[in-house]
């Protein structure tokens, strides 16, 4: 699995050319994957898939289990029959530059339910038969997706502790009503999670034919307002209310003086034990069935994980407390052999997280900017790689981008970088990609900034900032012929890539 060099590109799908506002899963991914193709790259990068909530982050779902039904290609819904030409003339002038969340999301789901629409009455016996089998054989988990999503629209968005009671805590009757009343609005969210993963489907199997293996990503922890906490309360930290006693969320680091709160409601471990850890066999194998290589962000987690008190306003507050170790993956083990799988294993880690990762022979994470500070030893520097069982990063999705970063950056870690690399400084984001490349660690991956050479302000996120970000897209223009012949000549030079 991580024995053959190999390098790839971090771009999330929202980040691709497209009319309208925001990427997807149409013309702008064909057409990443081609460049990828020409450029020798066997490897691409995404961010999480599923629906996005408050703060538009993929890291802060509605369902661990369901797709991002903003990625649907309006394009793909017209040849599929429920979208008529008419319908997208009139498309809002979108920011080509900058995803303008509110805006697309609304303009997005005024195409989505028109297409349900053209569905209902113009769907094939084919294509209604495909949801129906969707339907059944997802039934696991979209059945309370479904409903979770119905509410959330019938309760104004609001978060599920605020619906009425006997909904909010899944009273038999109450539900079995209430299925009854939104059975529509069930069918349609039915409808358009079988359309995402119809769609995914189409463009992996595409990316796969082409040499290119998809790495997914899977945060640790899911969002406190998300189906599967709604759905399965047993199974996380939660008070007679329904409300987290404790939260997840890091210490102060390197991105934030008073560490980042990020608010998820921690799991009840040993519930999951009791089950053999079924839900998380559940969760990792059906992101398997979407991806070939799976990162599980704040793999430390597994080892052990800071727990603050719910209602704090920072992080700084919290204390460690011990994880599953290797109980989650052993149980992975029996199903699956082999795991595909790449450890996030950043921040304020331990010989214990170390040694976890080893264990299970996991590859970790080296971040090049972060290995140039002269009066440190730096596991991120290429020459204190420990072996070749790494995924170098010239930055990832909360670093800043490579110029940014070294603009932004002392003028001593400057002057060591260049005396590093005996570099001007000039071309520091190809400069960096060339030493990701020319490493020891079995894979490269370079954000889609950094091939293009972009500043600060085009950074996928700030950590610690809870609004704003993840809004980076490109234009077609801006994927340059020659950054794909420079990827390549420097793929074939170390080594990266094979025509087996």
């Amino acid at each position: 699995m991580f024995n053959i060099r190999a390098s790839g590109i971090l771009a999330h799908p929202t980040s691709f050319p497209s009319p309208y506002g925001m990427g997807d899963l149409g013309a702008g991914a064909y057409a990443f994957i081609d460049f990828l193709k020409v450029a020798k790259q066997t490897l691409w990068q995404v961010l999480p898939l599923g629906p996005t909530g408050y703060g538009d982050s993929p890291y802060q779902s509605f369902s661990a289990f369901a797709g991002n039904h903003y990625l649907i290609s309006p394009e793909e819904l017209k040849k599929q029959g429920w979208l008529t030409a008419k319908s997208l003339e009139s498309i809002p002038k979108f920011n080509p530059r900058r995803i303008e969340f509110g805006e697309a999301i609304k303009y997005k789901m005024k195409l989505l339910k028109e297409a349900y629409k053209g569905y209902k009455q113009f769907g094939t016996k084919e294509q209604k038969k495909d949801v129906a089998k969707f339907s059944e054989l997802q039934k696991e988990w979209l059945d309370d997706y479904a409903l979770f999503y119905a509410l959330k629209d019938y309760f104004g968005g609001r978060e599920w502790h605020k619906w009425t009671p006997a909904l909010a805590k899944r009273e038999k009757s109450a539900l079995n009503d209430i299925r009854r009343e939104l059975a529509d609005t069930i069918n349609f969210c039915k409808f358009i999670q079988c359309e995402f993963f119809r769609q995914w489907k189409m463009l992996k199997k595409y990316a796969n034919q082409h040499g290119i293996q998809i790495i997914g990503d899977i945060p640790i922890f899911v969002a406190e307002d998300s189906a599967d906490v709604w759905a399965s309360p047993e199974l996380y930290e939660l008070d007679s209310n329904g409300r987290p006693t404790a939260v997840a969320g890091v210490p102060p680091d390197y991105f934030s003086e008073t560490g980042q709160l990020w608010g998820n409601p921690l799991y009840k471990w040993q519930a999951h034990k009791d089950t053999n850890y079924k839900w998380w066999c559940r969760r990792i194998t059906s992101v398997l069935d979407m991806v070939d290589i799976v990162r599980i962000d704040h793999f430390r987690g597994f080892e052990s994980y800071w727990a603050v008190p719910y209602g704090e306003k920072t992080a700084i507050n919290g204390e460690w407390l011990k994880g599953p170790s290797t109980e989650v993956f052993e149980a992975l083990k029996k199903q699956m052999g082999d795991l595909p799988i790449i450890a996030e294993d950043l921040g304020d880690i331990t010989p214990e997280v170390h040694q976890l990762r080893d264990e299970l022979k996991l590859p970790g994470m080296r971040v090049l900017q972060f290995g140039f500070s002269p009066n440190s030893i730096s596991i991120h520097s290429p020459h204190n790689f420990e072996s070749s069982l790494n995924i170098v990063y010239t930055g990832t999705h909360d670093n800043n981008t490579t110029v940014g970063w070294y603009l932004e950056a002392f003028e001593h870690e400057k002057d060591y970088l260049r005396r590093y690399m005996n570099i001007s400084g000039d071309n520091v984001a190809w400069d960096l990609i060339r030493l990701a490349m020319a490493s020891n660690a079995v894979i490269a991956i370079t954000p889609i900034q950094d091939i293009m050479n972009l500043p600060a302000q085009d950074r996928m996120n700030l950590p610690g900032s809870p609004q704003g970000w993840w809004g980076f897209r490109y234009t077609k223009n801006m994927l340059l012929p020659e950054y794909a012949k420079g990827l390549a000549y420097l793929t074939e030079l170390f080594q990266r890539y094979s025509n087996e």
